[in-house]
């Protein structure tokens, strides 16, 4: 993957933050890329707090989310948020 990192620095600056090597690689990716901005992207969709959990489940397995079946709402917000 080190290969494809587009922004080296930053790559190694989010990893050293303690983000997964995906995201880490997806961020360095799009903040190379002069067609993205990744900081004006977000904000449209509600807090995972407003979903319900049945919401969040389907997003979790849309991702690949192992053990979400167990979790409760507050995990599953967390380990969206973790990904």
């Amino acid at each position: 993957m080190a290969d494809s990192i587009k922004n080296k620095d930053t790559y190694d600056a989010l990893r050293d933050d303690g983000m997964s090597k995906e995201k880490a690689a997806r961020i360095a990716n799009a903040q190379a890329n002069d067609d993205m901005n990744p900081s004006e992207k977000g904000g449209k969709q509600p807090p995972y707090e407003d979903w319900t959990k049945d919401e969040l489940y389907e997003r979790a397995q849309e991702i690949g989310i192992d053990g979400r079946s167990d979790m409760t709402k507050d995990e599953l917000i967390e380990a969206l948020r973790n990904h």
